[in-house]
């Protein structure tokens, strides 16, 4: 699932492997700020190996933790993150 983010021009791009009901494998492939490899990267950590419904469970705010914090200015990398998670869910 791809994700563009219109404002900034940040895109991501989420694929899964999924096995026995959980994320086995996750990846990403992004194009933009650093926030935005680094709410990515953290994604990527925070499904691996997680239940599809331990997954709908995870916030905005699970992901920022994840990262140590977002300045108020790159924001936007933390929703693109999770617009592309709730994109690759309604496809599985």
């Amino acid at each position: 699932m791809e994700i563009e983010n219109p404002a900034c021009g940040d895109i991501l791009q989420l694929t899964v492997r999924i096995s026995d009901g959980r994320i086995a494998e996750v990846r990403f492939l992004a194009k933009g700020c650093v926030p935005a490899m680094a709410c990515a990267s953290a994604l990527t950590e925070l499904l691996r190996e997680r239940s599809l419904d331990e997954v709908r469970t995870l916030t905005r705010e699970d992901l920022i933790e994840k990262v140590g914090g977002l300045p108020e200015a790159s924001t936007h990398a933390s929703y693109l993150a999770m617009d592309a998670m709730a994109a690759l869910l309604k496809k599985l």
